[in-house]
Protein backbone atom coordinates (compact mmCIF):
# COMPACT_ATOMS: atom_id res chain seq x y z
CA UNK A 1 0.00 0.00 0.00
CA UNK A 2 1.36 3.74 -0.81
CA UNK A 3 2.77 5.82 1.54
CA UNK A 4 0.16 8.42 3.12
CA UNK A 5 1.21 11.95 1.69
CA UNK A 6 3.08 14.24 4.56
CA UNK A 7 4.15 10.71 6.27
CA UNK A 8 7.49 10.48 4.83
CA UNK A 9 8.30 14.08 5.52
CA UNK A 10 9.18 13.89 9.06
CA UNK A 11 11.99 12.72 11.00
CA UNK A 12 11.74 8.94 12.74
CA UNK A 13 10.54 9.61 16.58
CA UNK A 14 13.43 8.21 18.92
CA UNK A 15 11.87 5.63 20.15
CA UNK A 16 11.69 4.37 16.12
CA UNK A 17 15.44 5.63 15.90
CA UNK A 18 16.98 3.86 18.01
CA UNK A 19 15.36 0.75 16.70
CA UNK A 20 17.37 1.32 13.31
CA UNK A 21 20.20 -1.08 13.07
CA UNK A 22 23.20 1.70 13.30
CA UNK A 23 24.55 0.79 9.78
CA UNK A 24 21.39 1.83 8.81
CA UNK A 25 21.43 5.21 10.59
CA UNK A 26 25.17 5.49 9.55
CA UNK A 27 24.09 5.30 5.51
CA UNK A 28 21.07 7.55 5.85
CA UNK A 29 22.69 10.12 8.38
CA UNK A 30 20.89 12.14 10.63
CA UNK A 31 17.81 13.02 10.88
CA UNK A 32 16.62 10.16 9.56
CA UNK A 33 13.30 10.62 7.61
CA UNK A 34 10.11 7.95 7.54
CA UNK A 35 10.06 8.27 3.47
CA UNK A 36 13.63 7.47 3.59
CA UNK A 37 13.06 4.40 5.68
CA UNK A 38 10.32 3.07 3.56
CA UNK A 39 12.15 3.61 0.78
CA UNK A 40 14.88 1.01 1.58
CA UNK A 41 12.12 -1.22 2.90
CA UNK A 42 10.56 -1.30 -0.62
CA UNK A 43 13.39 -2.23 -2.05
CA UNK A 44 13.82 -4.80 0.06
CA UNK A 45 10.48 -6.28 -0.85
CA UNK A 46 10.84 -5.60 -4.34
CA UNK A 47 14.02 -8.19 -4.29
CA UNK A 48 12.35 -10.87 -2.20
CA UNK A 49 9.41 -10.46 -4.74
CA UNK A 50 11.37 -10.73 -7.68
CA UNK A 51 12.81 -14.05 -5.92
CA UNK A 52 9.67 -15.69 -4.03
CA UNK A 53 7.32 -14.85 -6.15
CA UNK A 54 8.22 -17.07 -9.63
CA UNK A 55 8.92 -19.76 -6.41
CA UNK A 56 5.16 -19.90 -5.78
CA UNK A 57 3.87 -19.59 -9.15
CA UNK A 58 6.29 -22.34 -10.37
CA UNK A 59 5.14 -24.69 -7.75
CA UNK A 60 9.15 -24.24 -5.79
CA UNK A 61 7.35 -22.55 -2.90
CA UNK A 62 3.98 -24.77 -2.25
CA UNK A 63 1.24 -24.14 0.29
CA UNK A 64 2.03 -26.53 2.38
CA UNK A 65 5.66 -23.92 3.20
CA UNK A 66 3.70 -21.11 2.89
CA UNK A 67 1.26 -21.72 5.56
CA UNK A 68 3.65 -21.91 8.79
CA UNK A 69 4.81 -20.07 11.46
CA UNK A 70 8.27 -20.51 10.75
CA UNK A 71 7.74 -19.50 6.89
CA UNK A 72 5.72 -16.62 8.25
CA UNK A 73 8.79 -15.39 10.72
CA UNK A 74 11.65 -15.57 8.35
CA UNK A 75 9.48 -13.63 5.72
CA UNK A 76 9.82 -10.64 8.46
CA UNK A 77 13.30 -11.47 9.10
CA UNK A 78 14.03 -10.95 5.29
CA UNK A 79 11.60 -7.89 5.08
CA UNK A 80 12.92 -5.85 7.95
CA UNK A 81 16.40 -7.95 9.09
CA UNK A 82 18.92 -5.57 7.19
CA UNK A 83 16.93 -2.40 8.64
CA UNK A 84 15.25 -2.85 11.80
CA UNK A 85 16.44 -4.74 15.10
CA UNK A 86 13.29 -6.37 15.66
CA UNK A 87 12.90 -8.22 12.74
CA UNK A 88 11.33 -11.53 12.98
CA UNK A 89 10.84 -11.52 16.33
CA UNK A 90 7.50 -12.33 17.79
CA UNK A 91 5.92 -9.40 19.61
CA UNK A 92 6.43 -8.85 23.07
CA UNK A 93 4.63 -5.75 24.21
CA UNK A 94 1.09 -5.69 25.18
CA UNK A 95 -0.63 -3.06 22.68
CA UNK A 96 -4.35 -2.35 22.12
CA UNK A 97 -4.52 -4.34 18.76
CA UNK A 98 -3.52 -8.35 18.75
CA UNK A 99 -3.78 -10.74 20.85
CA UNK A 100 -1.70 -10.86 23.72
CA UNK A 101 1.85 -11.95 23.39
CA UNK A 102 2.05 -14.43 25.16
CA UNK A 103 -0.38 -16.60 23.21
CA UNK A 104 1.04 -15.69 19.57
CA UNK A 105 3.30 -18.44 18.68
CA UNK A 106 0.71 -21.18 19.40
CA UNK A 107 -2.46 -19.08 17.93
CA UNK A 108 -0.38 -18.71 14.76
CA UNK A 109 0.58 -22.29 13.91
CA UNK A 110 -3.09 -23.11 14.87
CA UNK A 111 -4.11 -20.47 12.32
CA UNK A 112 -2.08 -21.31 10.06
CA UNK A 113 -2.89 -24.92 10.13
CA UNK A 114 -6.74 -24.19 10.45
CA UNK A 115 -6.37 -22.67 7.09
CA UNK A 116 -4.21 -25.13 5.33
CA UNK A 117 -6.59 -27.95 6.51
CA UNK A 118 -9.73 -25.57 5.19
CA UNK A 119 -7.74 -25.78 1.69
CA UNK A 120 -6.89 -28.97 1.29
CA UNK A 121 -9.94 -30.31 3.16
CA UNK A 122 -13.48 -28.55 1.49
CA UNK A 123 -14.29 -26.73 -1.22
CA UNK A 124 -15.25 -23.09 0.75
CA UNK A 125 -12.97 -20.69 0.14
CA UNK A 126 -11.85 -19.69 -3.85
CA UNK A 127 -7.81 -19.39 -4.21
CA UNK A 128 -8.39 -15.52 -3.93
CA UNK A 129 -10.24 -16.21 -0.61
CA UNK A 130 -7.85 -18.44 0.49
CA UNK A 131 -4.74 -15.35 0.46
CA UNK A 132 -6.86 -13.14 1.64
CA UNK A 133 -8.39 -15.38 4.82
CA UNK A 134 -4.50 -15.92 5.03
CA UNK A 135 -3.89 -12.33 5.68
CA UNK A 136 -6.95 -11.54 7.80
CA UNK A 137 -6.14 -13.93 10.28
CA UNK A 138 -2.04 -13.19 10.83
CA UNK A 139 -2.56 -9.30 10.69
CA UNK A 140 -5.89 -10.47 13.46
CA UNK A 141 -3.02 -11.79 15.55
CA UNK A 142 -1.01 -9.10 14.77
CA UNK A 143 2.07 -10.84 15.65
CA UNK A 144 5.34 -8.44 14.95
CA UNK A 145 6.29 -5.15 16.65
CA UNK A 146 5.83 -3.44 13.23
CA UNK A 147 5.42 -4.35 9.39
CA UNK A 148 2.14 -6.45 10.25
CA UNK A 149 0.35 -5.37 7.04
CA UNK A 150 3.01 -5.31 4.73
CA UNK A 151 4.43 -9.10 5.58
CA UNK A 152 0.78 -10.36 5.65
CA UNK A 153 -0.09 -8.75 2.67
CA UNK A 154 2.86 -10.18 0.93
CA UNK A 155 2.15 -13.21 2.54
CA UNK A 156 -1.37 -13.72 0.83
CA UNK A 157 0.39 -13.10 -2.59
CA UNK A 158 2.35 -15.75 -2.43
CA UNK A 159 -0.71 -18.22 -1.05
CA UNK A 160 -2.39 -16.43 -4.20
CA UNK A 161 -0.10 -17.35 -6.53
CA UNK A 162 0.82 -20.76 -5.53
CA UNK A 163 -3.04 -21.79 -5.07
CA UNK A 164 -3.96 -20.90 -8.72
CA UNK A 165 -3.79 -23.23 -11.16
CA UNK A 166 -2.77 -21.06 -13.99
CA UNK A 167 -1.60 -18.29 -11.64
CA UNK A 168 -3.31 -15.38 -13.52
CA UNK A 169 -3.72 -12.40 -10.87
CA UNK A 170 -2.77 -11.41 -7.83
CA UNK A 171 -4.14 -8.54 -5.31
CA UNK A 172 -4.48 -5.18 -6.04
CA UNK A 173 -3.55 -3.55 -2.39
CA UNK A 174 -3.87 0.20 -4.08
CA UNK A 175 -7.46 0.12 -1.87
CA UNK A 176 -9.16 2.61 0.20
CA UNK A 177 -7.67 2.51 3.26
CA UNK A 178 -10.31 3.62 5.53
CA UNK A 179 -12.64 0.82 4.16
CA UNK A 180 -9.95 -2.05 4.62
CA UNK A 181 -9.46 -1.34 7.63
CA UNK A 182 -13.40 -1.15 9.04
CA UNK A 183 -12.95 -4.67 6.70
CA UNK A 184 -10.41 -6.02 8.42
CA UNK A 185 -12.10 -5.30 12.41
CA UNK A 186 -15.70 -6.89 10.30
CA UNK A 187 -13.32 -9.92 10.16
CA UNK A 188 -11.98 -10.04 13.77
CA UNK A 189 -15.85 -10.36 14.83
CA UNK A 190 -17.32 -12.51 13.00
CA UNK A 191 -13.81 -14.73 11.27
CA UNK A 192 -16.13 -14.36 7.61
CA UNK A 193 -14.07 -13.52 4.96
CA UNK A 194 -16.24 -12.64 2.31
CA UNK A 195 -16.87 -8.54 2.46
CA UNK A 196 -12.65 -8.36 2.37
CA UNK A 197 -11.93 -10.56 -0.39
CA UNK A 198 -14.92 -8.98 -2.08
CA UNK A 199 -13.48 -5.36 -1.91
CA UNK A 200 -9.50 -6.61 -2.84
CA UNK A 201 -9.62 -6.58 -6.16
CA UNK A 202 -7.26 -8.79 -8.56
CA UNK A 203 -5.79 -7.91 -11.20
CA UNK A 204 -3.73 -10.09 -14.39
CA UNK A 205 -0.28 -10.93 -12.70
CA UNK A 206 1.98 -9.02 -15.34
CA UNK A 207 -0.31 -5.64 -14.71
CA UNK A 208 1.28 -4.76 -10.82
CA UNK A 209 5.36 -4.18 -11.07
Amino acid sequence: MPLNPGYGQTPLPHDELTALLPEVVEVLGEPVMRADVYDLEQALQGQLEDELMPAAIEGALPLAELLTDHFLRDLHTRLYGPIWDWAGRWRRLELNIGIAPERIAVEIQESLDTIAYRWEHTDDWSAHELGIATHAETVRIHPFVDGNGRTTRFLADLVFAAAQDPTESRYDWDLDKPRYIELLRAYDGQRDVTALAAFVKRVPIEAID
